[in-house]
């Protein structure tokens, strides 16, 4: 099928709300037009993403999740972001190289994957030097991430719940974690190994591979252990673990009150002890005050 007949009925994502986003909004928020909100270097990432000059993001606007402790509303609702053509997201990617990014990080694309293969295809036929990375929440198809096979060197997926009706309730993604095991198996099938390498004078940056995230939530350590362990018992040390404890409620959960606060210091302690007790070393843990709103970007079409 052609670029856009993909989104004619479109599938790419497990709603498989079947419309025709070359003039209707789907689920996601958005046509099939590239939406992009910000184009910028970013050094919050894993360090072996970020390292010292940064990762080159590209942050899509809309979002195939529901989920009511959004950090990033403005764009996941699809309210902010430039319309761009396909050429310009090729130039974006370019631009990003040649300010030092360390890679080009795709946040949130899923809902524009046959757009950005076109893209990715472009820069990597004019010999652009840097990975491709997908930065996805895993509710996306496995035939989706198909097509990108030789072309995303870097899969960055959330693992955001193991329990199915925390999924529905708190993300409105109904069979959640079956999509996102197959997701992350089909990532890994590609990327069976992590390969690290240097570029900009930086050592340890990863070339290849999969990093998989999990953000402790409120009152959720038991099911972030079970995360923990079915992806050590599974991938062992083929994979890297990320936890994360930024969760940062966002001012409208008065519905969700038990996840109305921020994680305690205590629990994510726990969560990484209990990650290093059963034998995981390749693994990334926050430090430092994460969960406030600095850590937040500015959607404000910067770059692009």
């Amino acid at each position: 099928m052609t670029e856009q007949e993909l989104y004619k009925s479109c599938t790419l994502c497990p709603r498989k709300c079947s419309i025709d986003r070359t003039v209707t909004k789907g689920y996601c928020n958005e046509k099939s037009e590239l939406h992009v909100s910000r184009a910028a270097l970013h050094m919050w990432e894993e360090p072996c993403i970020s390292g010292e000059h940064g990762s080159g993001t590209v942050f899509f606007s809309g979002c195939n999740m529901g989920c009511v402790f959004c950090q990033n509303k403005e764009i996941s609702r699809g309210e902010v972001g430039k319309i761009i053509p396909t050429e310009r997201l090729v130039e974006i990617f370019f631009e990003l190289q040649e300010k030092g990014a360390n890679n080009i990080n795709l946040v949130t694309g899923d809902m524009f994957i046959p757009t950005i293969k076109t893209a990715i295809e472009r820069a990597k036929s004019r010999n652009i030097k840097i990975p491709f990375l997908l930065n996805t929440s895993s509710y996306i198809e496995v035939d989706t991430l198909k097509m990108l096979d030789g072309l995303i060197d870097i899969y960055l997926p959330d693992f955001k719940y193991i329990r199915e009706q925390d999924a529905v309730r708190y993300s409105k993604a109904k069979g959640y974690v079956d999509v996102a095991k197959a997701a992350i198996d089909e990532m890994i099938r590609q990327h069976p190994n992590c390969e690290f390498g240097s570029d900009n004078g930086e050592e340890n940056l990863i070339k290849k591979g999969v990093v998989v995230r999990h953000l402790l939530m409120p009152g959720m350590l038991i099911q972030a252990k079970m995360i923990v362990r079915y992806l050590y018992d599974k991938y062992g040390d083929n994979i890297f673990i990320s936890l994360m404890n930024q969760y940062t409620p966002n001012g409208q959960l008065q519905e969700y009150p038990e996840i109305d606060r921020k994680v305690s210091e205590r629990d994510y302690k726990s969560l990484v002890e209990y990650a290093a007790s059963i034998g995981v070393v390749n693994g990334y843990m926050q430090v430092g005050e994460t969960a406030k709103e600095s850590f937040i970007p500015s959607f404000d079409c910067s770059g692009v």
